[in-house]
């Protein structure tokens, strides 16, 4: 090789280490950097928005607040239904939201007598955080919320209900050890892993001219040194092959962000007592307001077998 090759190939290498550390930010960025919901943002199904202001209004919901594993004050929404109940629902929203996007689904569990937890996962609404866990911090915030109930009502029955990532993040919970005042859970629009769903979502990113495996490594890298955890971690499917908590899979057929045969993979690798939901015409989570009589019911009936 000639010097001048030589000093061509050096020079080039400050430039490529450079673009390397930009595109990763780049993938940090859009992939980490929580984003707060406004009522600027316009909602899918003017349904939501009701339930928004439904959740924002209700005359019995109070602020709850409790610490993190690792310091951080995490915030929560909680309705009473009636003193007399021990039946908890603990809502668990998705990514780019807070727990307000749920009040669809809590007012029909008010409605039958059950009380309502809606956390906000941490980065988004009124809980600290600066990045974005996709499941693998937020179950042991998850935890920590569920006994929080239980130190209230020893009694209690709790179900984890949680759409999208936050149907991830109920996944996970199941993986851990719960306590026996835990009955089920309902997963509405899971990913299998975070890994797979990454490399999904990137090939719409601006930017995937970057081959997926280097893509994916450099998301592995950058989420380990700036959030702390590992992505090959945040694996659904390993969640729910240890879970004994029983468990409805619920997705739409027609949802092009979560694969649908991702919801079969994990309902066919599940080792807890199962049920499973297909929603025929619905996109991503969007199964409550496309087909809301069949999603109730299936909803209700495992309510009623898991005795909540």
């Amino acid at each position: 090789m000639s010097k001048k090759n030589a000093l061509l190939r050096l020079s080039a290498l400050p430039a490529i280490i450079g673009g390397v550390y930009a595109f990763s930010n780049y993938l940090y960025k859009i992939s980490s950097v929580p984003r707060q919901h406004t009522d600027d943002d316009k909602d899918f199904d003017e349904s939501i928005t009701t339930g928004r202001m439904f959740i924002r209004n209700h005359p019995r919901r109070r602020d709850l607040y409790i610490d993190s594993v690792d310091g951080l004050r995490l915030h929560a929404s909680y309705i009473e239904a009636g003193e007399d109940s021990h039946s908890y629902c603990i809502l668990i929203h998705g990514i780019w939201d807070n727990h307000e996007a749920n009040g669809i689904y809590a007012e029909h569990y008010l409605e039958n007598g059950i009380n309502c937890l809606l956390p906000d996962l941490r980065g988004f609404g009124q809980s600290e955080g600066e990045y974005i866990g996709y499941g693998f911090h937020d179950r042991l915030d998850i935890l920590e919320w569920i006994n929080t109930i239980i130190k209230k009502d020893p009694e209690a029955k709790i179900v984890i209900h949680g759409m999208s990532m936050g149907a991830a993040t109920t996944l996970m919970t199941t993986g851990e050890y719960l306590p026996p005042q835990v009955k089920g859970a309902i997963s509405d629009s899971s990913f299998t892993t975070l890994m797979e769903q990454f490399a999904s979502s990137y090939k719409s990113f601006k930017g995937s001219f970057v081959p997926i495996p280097l893509a994916m490594i450099l998301s592995r890298i950058i989420i380990r040194l700036r959030s702390g955890f590992d992505i090959n971690d945040v694996n659904c499917i390993k969640a729910v092959a240890r879970s004994t908590t029983p468990t409805l899979f619920i997705h739409g057929d027609d949802d092009t962000f979560i694969d649908p045969h991702m919801c079969s993979k994990l309902y066919e690798t599940a080792s807890c007592q199962k049920q499973y939901l297909m929603i025929l015409g619905a996109r991503h989570i969007e199964g409550v307001i496309k087909d809301p009589v069949n999603y109730w019911k299936k909803v209700d009936s495992f309510l009623k077998k898991i005795e909540l």
